[in-house]
Formats: C-alpha cells, structure tokens, sequence
C-alpha cells in the first residue's frame, strides 16, 4: 500500500506561546483546517507535517505560515480560522473528490452527532468544506437535524455569530388566512420542526435566550429579502416550496463568513401547478459552480421507522410508473 504524500516544514521564530495559540485549546485550530482542506496535520515543537493531495498541503502550508504571522499580533479562534481559509478560496480543493471524506464528529447538548451511513457521512463533510450546500431527498433521512447540528456547534465555537433558519410558509392544502391570530402566529406552525431540532440541540431554556437576544432567528424566508446574512449560518428548510425567484433572492443574500444550507424534498413539492420549484431550477443552473455541494438521499437514507423506506420507496416506484406512462 502506497503512502500518501506529505510534508514537513518549520514554523519560525520557535514560541510556545504563539504555536499555542495557533494550534488552539486542545488542537482544535488545526482540526478545523484538517476538515476543510482534507489533510491530516501532526506537529511536534514547531515542526509540522502535512499528509494529503499535493496542492491541499501547498496550500495547508502557506496557510500556517500566514496564521503564524497573524500570532504575533493577535489572538486567534474558530471564527478567524473561518474567515481567513474562505478568503484563501481553499473550496475549490475539495472540488476534485481526490481524497475520502473525513469523518465529521459534531458535539451537541446530549453527547456527539455524526452520519449514519455514507450519504450522511458525505453530507456532514460537505457541509464542512463548502459555503453554500443542498441536501436533497425523501423525509427522514436527517437533512434538516444534521444542517441544524452543524450550525449549533458552529455558533457554539464562535465561527458564527447568527443562526438564522427559514422556511417558506406555503399553505400545503391550508389557506393561511383561515389560520388564527396575527402573521407571527400564522407561520409559526411551518417553522416548529425548526424549533424541535435546535430545542434538541440545546435544550428549551436555551434556545429562548438565543432567539430573544436574536443571535437565533426562526422566520420565514419573505423576511430575507433585502438582507445581507455575513457571519452567520443560514438553513433554508423545505426549499421544494421556493419559486425560482424566491431562490435567487436568498443565496444572493450569503455574505462574508457565512454558511447556507438549502435542504428540500423534491416529491413534497405544495407550489402551485405548473410553477417551477426554485430548488429544482437551482439544480439545474448551479450544477458544477465552484464552491456549491449537492448531496442526494435515497429511501436507503432513511434513519427513522423502517416502515417509512419502504413507504418512500412505495410512491417512488408509482412515481416512477407515472412518469414512465405519461
């Protein structure tokens, strides 16, 4: 078996205390760059060694080097790490696929989270390594609780300073002016799922802190527009439910440091007939931009009752017949 290429270099002058602070409490620093570039760091007294595809230790090097510079000067954390390896566009590295997906391990409220099965696994790393993201796929198979894990562990080590998480409020056979009390009260049924992943994540006590001093936002996705999101990790729900135009308006609403994950299900789809789904016309115009993943669940993905593949794998296979005879 072949070893993998690497390389060593040192950081100079020697400082235990800016090594230190480069490496950050407990590595994670240098855990955080490994994920991104899709490397593997080791360092002992000043001395690192880089192990992955050549041109991500090029660019895992001149990386070092520049946050060592940054040392003398400043403090370092998570969300400055963040910043500067999207300044870097360290993205378009993992558009290759010439290196395995690590394993992404995301600690939440009740212990760790991490995929359950390759497609999860792909999705969390996916997640990980790229700015904007589409999860796309049957019910149950963990494309919303897992972008919502990623942003709570994100807000949580401070590479983010919002989280906001949207939906559109389409009426799936309602008719929200039948529906009681004001607007905010209206749409608060289509955002619950929301509130139920993050109050599992956090814990209820929590979760209403975070929204009254609006480092988290539930809203739906009309009260995006005009908005720039920087710093901030932003999950589009239900995204099927999106017009073209709807679409466009939130991922030109992506800032600097910010995180957006679209998640959808594209046989749930409530829009009007014969309106186009801003989901899947965003496959079919962002297919191949750098920068953009696309991850697709099957029935095999699903993690809840088991009864529920075979009821997805039910409709797909008539679906499927449907289409086929018209």
């Amino acid at each position: 078996m072949s070893q993998s290429p690497y390389r060593e270099f040192a950081l100079e002058p020697d400082d235990s205390v800016r090594l230190a602070n480069l490496a950050g409490p407990f590595d994670e620093h240098l855990r955080q760059i490994e994920l991104r570039l899709g490397v593997e760091i080791a360092n002992r007294a000043g001395v690192f060694r880089v192990t992955g595809a050549p041109d991500a230790i090029k660019a895992t090097e001149r990386l070092l080097l520049s946050l060592y510079e940054d040392t003398a000067r400043e403090a370092l954390d998570p969300h400055k790490i963040h910043v500067r390896m999207n300044a870097a566009n360290v993205d378009r590295l993992n558009a290759s696929g010439d290196h395995e997906p690590q394993e992404v391990l995301i600690k939440v409220k009740r212990g760790f989270v991490k995929g359950r099965g390759a497609n999860q696994a792909k999705y969390l790393h996916a997640i990980a390594t790229h700015d904007i993201n589409f999860g796309i796929g049957p019910a149950g198979t963990g494309k919303t609780f897992l972008a919502v894990a990623s942003a709570v562990e994100a807000l949580n080590e401070s590479r983010v300073q919002r989280l906001l998480l949207v939906r559109p409020a389409v009426e799936a056979g309602e008719k929200l002016g039948f529906l009681p009390g004001d607007l905010s009260q209206k749409v608060d049924p289509y955002l619950r799922p929301l509130y139920d992943a993050l109050y599992e994540m956090l814990g209820v006590e929590k979760v209403a802190k975070l929204i009254e001093r609006n480092v988290i936002e539930i809203a739906p996705l009309a009260y995006m527009r005009g908005r720039t999101l920087n710093d901030a990790y932003v999950i589009l729900d239900e995204a099927q439910n999106t017009t073209i135009e709807q679409m466009k308006m939130f991922l030109t609403r992506i800032g600097y440091g910010s995180t957006a994950v679209v998640t959808g299900d594209l046989s749930q789809i409530d829009l009007p007939k014969h309106q186009k789904s801003g989901l899947k016309d965003a496959l079919d115009v962002l297919r191949g931009v750098e920068g953009i993943s696309f991850t697709f669940f099957t029935a095999r993905d699903v993690v809840r009752h088991p009864l529920v593949a075979r009821i997805v794998e039910a409709y797909d296979l008539r679906d499927g017949r449907a289409d086929h005879e018209s």
